[in-house]
């Protein structure tokens, strides 16, 4: 331990073995992680590590020195911000530089809000969101507090921590493997995969014959859509219960669900405008919309809030209120569905009127599947 804080010291200092050695071990550690990025599909990501910012680390608390905000503290420097106590009711400091010399999270998280916001070389950012556990609520607190009385923010600048809960295994305690280990994200989605191919493949003609390539993307984009939506659906401040099973149900407000939906949509369409099984997807035209039906009013009714969910969740930052509105969307096309025959309409008026509500359904479903991070199936 004393070894590693050590080493610390030495690569904030800029001590060029001790760098050397790091670069190695970011090199193999990018290598593994883009294996996870490809498999999530995440693209455009910019590197900005915590060493990044160690060129500004001593300005920062020089700044803080100048200005009186950080002031020695038993051989190391410290801010005191007033509503920050210990438990014995004395003044809770926020380190900013060791007695060892080295600097602490505080130091480069003050250090990365100059850059994000002020400096010319920096991002010129308006908005930051610090996404991590609810536990380090009380450490942005008091960072975000010692950045405006610093100057260190530009007026109109939001900083936003965005608090998440923890993970939770079927039993109420911290998901790990059943021997105790903690559960490692690449595990989780090949997992995901496996169990959703083995789901199709039991409701093929032939269970045991191989999948087609096509069919196996299939169950690779339920899989890892699954694990993604299993998440985004919950409240992201609360604690919840990982299963394998909920997460890749057909029923209830599922990734397969979701998916299934915008499948069946896509076959409604084809049926209807007559294409073939298998074929691209071709959406009709707009028309004209001709109600006769309750549930077509209760449908639109829904389709129309889609700015107002955006709009809150973009303020608010719950990703789950997308979800919600999303099974909602689905089961309100459900029951427009059933009371509506698209095929069978009784009048060419009304059959374009009901295909252009397929239309807007599946394009609602695909804008915020994709907005969640997960594409979809036109078969499934």
């Amino acid at each position: 331990k004393v070894r590693s804080r050590e080493g610390v010291v030495k690569l904030q200092a800029g001590d060029e073995e001790a760098f050397a050695a790091w670069e190695s071990l970011c090199a193999a550690s990018r290598v593994e992680y883009q294996k996870i990025y490809d498999t999530l599909d995440i693209e455009g990501l910019e590197e900005r590590g915590e060493s990044f910012y160690n060129q500004y680390l001593n300005g920062v608390v020089k700044d803080l020195e100048e200005q009186g905000l950080a002031v020695e503290s038993e051989g190391a420097m410290a801010v005191f911000l007033d509503g920050y106590a210990n438990r014995d009711g004395t003044p809770l400091p926020m380190l900013v530089r060791k007695s060892d010399g080295g600097f602490n999270y505080a130091t480069t998280d003050l250090a990365a809000i100059r850059h994000r916001t002020e400096l010319e070389d920096g991002e010129k950012a308006d908005r930051v969101l610090y996404v991590t556990d609810a536990g380090q609520s009380q450490h942005f607190e008091m960072v975000f507090s010692a950045a405006k009385k610093a100057g260190f923010l530009v007026d109109g600048i939001s900083l936003e921590h965005v608090p998440f809960g923890l993970v939770q295994g079927e039993d109420g305690k911290k998901f790990a493997t059943r021997s105790g280990d903690t559960v490692k994200l690449k595990d989780l989605l090949e997992e995901a995969v496996k169990i959703a191919g083995e789901d199709i493949k039991s409701r093929r003609e032939d269970p045991e014959a191989e999948l087609p390539d096509e069919v196996k993307e299939v169950a690779r984009t339920v899989g890892i859509g699954a694990v993604k939506y299993a998440d985004l659906s919950m409240n992201r401040a609360s604690n919840y219960k990982f299963s394998y099973g909920r997460m890749l149900s057909l029923n209830g407000n599922t990734a397969p669900y979701m998916l299934y939906a915008y499948a069946r949509i896509c076959g409604i369409v084809r049926k209807a405008t007559g294409h073939e099984e298998g074929s691209a997807m071709e959406w009709p035209e707009p028309a004209k919309i001709v109600i006769t039906e309750d549930s077509e009013v209760q449908l639109i009714r829904n389709l129309v809030k889609l700015p107002d969910v955006l709009s809150e969740v973009e303020k608010d930052l719950y990703p789950n209120k997308l979800c919600d509105y999303l099974f909602e969307t689905s089961q309100m096309f459900n029951k427009f569905y059933e009371n509506c025959s698209v095929n069978n309409a009784e009048t060419p008026e009304i059959k374009a009127s009901r295909l252009s509500l397929c239309t807007v359904s599946a394009g609602t479903i695909k804008l915020l599947m994709n907005l969640l991070g997960i594409k979809v199936v036109e078969r499934l």
